[in-house]
């Protein structure tokens, strides 16, 4: 990934800031390896006007098919590197709920509604009581997205996998036209941002590379106060494990209907991002063309300031790896923006506006750190 401007690191005393391809993960060779893979995917075999038929979608957070009045979307993804950290504690109650926040989100971005869900789960061997935590988990995860579980798979692989791994797919629904791609944003259209929960599921090949390189355990106390939903944590290890936020409610709301005693409806949300593994570069995947500049943003997570001292990791890094206290960005046409403001703030989501769209190129510029991205 190119960067137009990197700071220094902000650690006193690190000769050497740590970065998340020097803990195993390589963005640039990830996105290079995923392009790859599409160069050599051949044309559907369902034709336009058929059911199954694809349905281009240019920020790719969820796929679209055809199926008659409506389109179907789907959603496949993991927990990642988090369960490594979930096995170390033998907890594994909030790993269900990551697995279907990372699929049902996608599925918002496009303007779908989840409704079904299925998982896959690889063991090196059977163990009831890790089944018995995540099936708890996974049913926690169906009520807070609304979703029915419609099946899943276990499978014992002792000679491929030496550790648990979770993954699933979310299927959901949009009717015809009213799918949501980005394509009507537009210079000036204002971003609301949506508190995240934690580090929620990705750049933990970076966390665990901290941990280690400073000698920290998992069940060590925390340096730092931190509550989640009222309830404090003690330990590494119970923040790291705060489950993804799910954010159907109230996004799934928002979208359904018009919201004429607020004064905005469904036109007036132009595009929805996720924000997952590449951090703030994520915005650059709903529009071919515009930018995005970030001024007010939504408070970071002590978590974070902990990590990124430890690390000497630049807020470049951070921003680019991590959801840094947002989990979710909506962009929202300027004249309705503090109508949906008011709508998400009433039913208690923490959110604000952080920013603007702009027609000065295609880049996403964090003001208060002077990080700017212009390649996801």
């Amino acid at each position: 990934m190119r960067f137009i401007h990197e700071p220094s690191p902000i650690a006193k005393g690190m000769s050497k800031s740590m970065d998340y391809a020097s803990s195993g993960v390589d963005i640039e060779l990830e996105g290079q390896a995923v392009a790859s893979l599409i160069s050599s995917l051949g044309k559907s075999t369902r034709k336009t006007g058929t059911f199954g038929a694809p349905v281009p979608v240019p920020g790719g957070f969820g796929g679209l098919i055809e199926f008659g009045e409506y389109y179907l979307a789907l959603a496949t993804d993991g927990v990642g590197s988090k369960l490594q950290i979930a096995s170390a504690m033998n907890h594994f109650e909030s790993v269900g709920i990551d697995c279907m926040a990372m699929n049902v989100n996608d599925l918002l971005c496009v303007g779908a509604e989840p409704i079904a869900f299925v998982d896959y789960v690889a063991v090196p061997k059977p163990d009831p009581e890790f089944h018995k935590q995540l099936g708890a988990s996974l049913a926690e995860a169906c009520r807070l997205a609304n979703v029915t579980l419609a099946g899943g798979e276990t499978a014992s692989l002792p000679d491929i996998v030496n550790e648990v791994d979770v993954s699933g797919t979310a299927l959901g629904y949009v009717r015809q036209g009213e799918q949501i791609t980005g394509e009507h944003i537009q210079s000036d259209d204002v971003l609301i941002g949506l508190a995240s929960d934690g580090i929620h599921s990705n750049g933990f090949s970076l966390v665990r590379a901290v941990m280690s390189e400073k000698g920290f355990d998992y069940g060590d106390a925390i340096p730092f106060e931190r509550h989640h939903h009222g309830n404090p944590c003690t330990s590494f290890g119970d923040v790291y494990l705060i489950p993804t936020k799910i954010y159907c409610d109230p996004i799934v709301q928002l979208l359904e209907s018009t919201h004429a005693e607020y004064g905005f409806n469904r036109g007036d949300i132009h595009g929805l991002c996720h924000v997952t593994g590449g951090g703030l570069t994520n915005l650059l995947r709903l529009h071919s063309s515009y930018g995005w500049v970030i001024d007010t943003p939504l408070a970071v997570h002590p978590e974070f300031d902990w990590i990124q001292e430890q690390g000497g990791i630049t807020d470049w890094e951070m921003y680019r790896t991590f959801n840094m206290g947002m989990g979710m960005v909506l962009v929202v046409s300027k004249s309705a923006s503090m109508a949906v403001l008011e709508w998400l703030q009433e039913r208690g989501t923490t959110a604000q506006i952080v920013g603007r769209v702009h027609d000065d190129g295609k880049h996403v510029t964090h003001l208060p750190t002077g990080s700017t991205y212009d390649t996801y």
